[in-house]
């Protein structure tokens, strides 16, 4: 079963459970926000946030969108080019927006949090801003993720501690850390220090074991890059490129 969303491309991966803070100044994401705003408080405000693909060469977006005289030579995907749904990666994340609010220059403060994976089948690009009728991915939690979130969740732990080593900030803010394993994965997903499409492919895990396993091999070794080479950069350690949105 599909449902139509509103859909939110950024440069990073959204994971359910995981807050997602947005500053909206672009014209059509504002038009966006206008439309979720018309839902009631009481029930959700939900669009779909999926990561663009790293690499893909796109034109800039127009702050004017959708005014066809903006980028006339790119047409109303406003720099996603001809079919938008290839420049986007196929899984994403339902956003559920709890706080929208409006600055006084029209763009807004948003305040979201991922509830559900979601799998891209289709992008419209031809209203006001980007919708895609989307599929929800159920988590399934796979052979032995219990026993594989307390090894990740030590693996984790110990990561955490060798980036503080290395003079960089922790990733820990005092908190107990959960103990569900999906919620483990989720959470460790988002915060290591990892590239967009590494992250894209732990939330196309296709179950909670799964994606444990991959990111107890990942901690394991970036925990033993960090200790031989403490004095590396940590935009080094990443060995990758972040792109801002």
């Amino acid at each position: 079963m599909t449902t139509r969303l509103p859909l939110f491309p950024l440069n990073s991966v959204l994971f359910p459970g995981l807050v997602l803070p947005l500053n909206v100044f672009e014209e059509r994401y504002r038009a966006m926000m206008r439309e979720l705003l018309k839902t009631p408080e009481e029930e959700q405000r939900r669009f779909a946030v999926v990561a663009i693909r790293d690499g893909l060469e796109v034109a800039p977006s127009a702050p004017g969108f959708p005014d066809q005289t903006a980028l006339p030579e790119h047409g109303p995907a406003a720099g996603f080019g001809e079919d938008p749904l290839k420049a986007f990666h196929g899984m994403g994340c339902v956003a559920d927006a709890a706080t929208i609010r409006e600055r006084p220059d029209g763009g807004f403060e948003v305040l979201a949090t991922g509830t559900t994976r979601v799998r891209i089948r289709s992008v419209d690009s031809s209203g006001a801003f980007l919708t895609a009728e989307v599929e929800e991915v159920p988590e399934e939690a796979g052979d032995g993720a219990g026993a594989l979130a307390e090894g990740v969740l030590r693996a984790f732990r110990s990561y955490q501690k060798r980036l503080a080593g290395a003079r960089e900030r922790s990733l820990s803010t005092g908190a107990e850390l959960p103990d569900d394993p999906s919620v483990v994965s989720y959470l460790v997903a988002a915060a290591a220090v990892l590239d967009t499409p590494t992250k894209q492919r732990l939330l196309e895990a296709p179950d909670t074991a799964a994606r444990l396993r991959d990111e107890l091999k990942m901690l394991r070794a970036e925990t033993a890059i960090i200790r031989n080479l403490p004095s590396l950069p940590a935009i080094d350690l990443t060995r990758g490129t972040t792109s801002l949105n």
